[in-house]
């Protein structure tokens, strides 16, 4: 694990003074140059896939996941390159409400770009932010999670390799206090990761006066009503629960299924999840290790106080330890209520509790009655399931899947309550915000006007 050093957070000033220096020619550039490093920089990238992959495979312990992030990050630099000129395609003059005034949008970058990121998927969320940043003109400085070192040194080579990239992405290593001089020394701050922690990056934000764009903790909710094909919600809650050991902000967190259903789904959940094995330890298994141990000791107490206040253990349950990492096969709770954690607060691991409801008004109430609102699931007959979706507070709800917010990636939404903040960084939202607006307002026939002081 990387150490903080007394040289880390110095050197954060000195690399953002570099950027600055860098930004007006960056800019200069214009976005279809701008894309065009960005793409050199992908074959780079598919070049070394390989030794990227095993890098985030030895942080990680997983090996299909590494290869998933490295497609995640090339299909942003693609798909959001494409969308950057049309950003700046409607910046031409045009005519207002006022007779013989024009406005000409000038938008202009927001500036140093500061990148904060974790540890559940290192590499795809360093990038997630700096790359719509980079299209856009602005600068970025990455502070990679000091949990998972052993991905930065290859990735760094990448961007060393395109000269143009090299001198406007850098990347910082280091704890807390790293972070602490981002915020102080950049424009703009993008911070995934806890509530805890991203109410500090707020706060600190709002002393330096600078926008901070957050993506933190989710408790994701499933609704689960009557007519619902239940296998294949089975299949998808399993997946949606327990896919990167549950360590997404977007897992399912929760489910609330109708009374008429419930006992019936939990028996498929249970079936399901018992086909589910370890990766690395038994041929085929998919659930990879806790990425931070601290993270299994959490999980592990949230399941144990369940236990104790009258859950009922229905499969998993208990974490294990192989090659020196943890593991928690998938786990499904039942008898459990909104008095334990694991029904309120985030899990991060693969857990699926199951409530049963008497009706979706019931089920509505549950799963608005938290402090999160990052998305949620919703199953059954179209009208019925569309219907709740609609009733849901949070930013992106998928109807009859899961994930889909992370799958769709042009379906903008933004995070509700305590589960983040600022703009979409999904669809083309995720590029505009890193464009300060400016408008140029133009009298075309300069003359005298009768309000003016005479």
């Amino acid at each position: 694990m990387s150490e903080v050093t007394h040289e880390s957070v110095p050197e954060v000033a000195q690399q953002v003074a570099h950027l600055r220096r860098a930004a007006p020619a960056w800019d200069a550039l214009g976005v279809e140059a701008r894309r065009c490093v960005l793409e050199r920089w992908a074959e780079v990238v598919r070049a070394r896939r390989s030794e990227l992959r095993d890098s985030l495979s030895r942080d990680t312990g997983r090996v299909e996941l590494s290869d998933m992030e490295i497609d995640a990050v090339l299909a942003s630099v693609a798909r959001q390159g494409a969308w950057a000129p049309e950003i700046f395609a409607g910046e031409g003059e045009r005519s207002s409400s006022n007779p013989g005034v024009t406005l000409t949008e000038a938008s202009v970058p927001v500036g140093v770009v500061g990148v904060i990121s974790p540890w559940n998927f290192p590499l795809q969320l360093a990038l997630i932010d700096a790359v719509p940043a980079l299209l856009m003109g602005c600068p970025v400085i990455v502070k990679p999670t000091e949990v998972c070192p052993e991905f930065v040194k290859p990735l760094r080579e990448t961007v060393a390799a395109v000269p143009e990239l090299a001198e406007v992405l850098v990347f910082v290593e280091g704890g807390p206090e790293v972070g602490e001089a981002i915020v102080k020394s950049v424009d703009v701050v993008c911070f995934t990761g806890s509530v805890a922690t991203g109410r500090r990056v707020a706060a600190a934000a709002a002393e330096s006066f600078i926008p901070a764009f957050l993506e933190l903790g989710g408790k994701d909710a499933a609704v689960v009503a009557d007519g619902a094909d239940l296998e294949m919600v089975a299949a998808a809650l399993v997946w949606g629960g327990t896919a990167n050991t549950g360590q997404s902000c977007m897992s399912i967190e929760r489910v609330y299924a109708q009374d008429t259903v419930a006992e019936e789904l939990v028996r498929a959940l249970v079936a399901k999840a018992e086909t589910i094995g370890l990766e690395m330890v038994e041929d085929g298994g998919q659930i990879g290790p806790f990425i931070d141990p601290r993270q299994a000791v959490a999980v592990q107490a949230q399941i144990d106080a369940a236990v104790a206040a009258g859950a009922v253990v229905r499969c998993g349950g208990q974490v294990e330890t192989h090659g020196g990492r943890p593991y928690l096969r998938p786990t499904v709770l039942t008898g459990v209520d909104h008095s334990m954690a694991v029904m309120t607060e985030e899990t991060f691991g693969p857990v699926l509790p199951v409530m049963a409801v008497a009706d979706m008004d019931e089920a509505v109430t549950l799963a608005n009655a938290t402090r999160y609102g990052l998305s949620g699931a919703v199953f059954g007959p179209r009208e019925v399931a569309t219907a709740v979706a609609r009733r849901l507070e949070a930013g992106g709800i998928s109807i009859n899947d899961v994930l889909l917010t992370g799958l769709v990636p042009e379906g903008e939404k933004q995070a509700f309550k305590e589960s983040g903040m600022g703009p979409s960084r999904m669809g083309p939202a995720s590029l505009r915000r890193f464009r300060r607006q400016r408008v140029l307002l133009t009298r075309v026939e300069p003359t005298m006007q009768p309000w003016w002081y005479r």
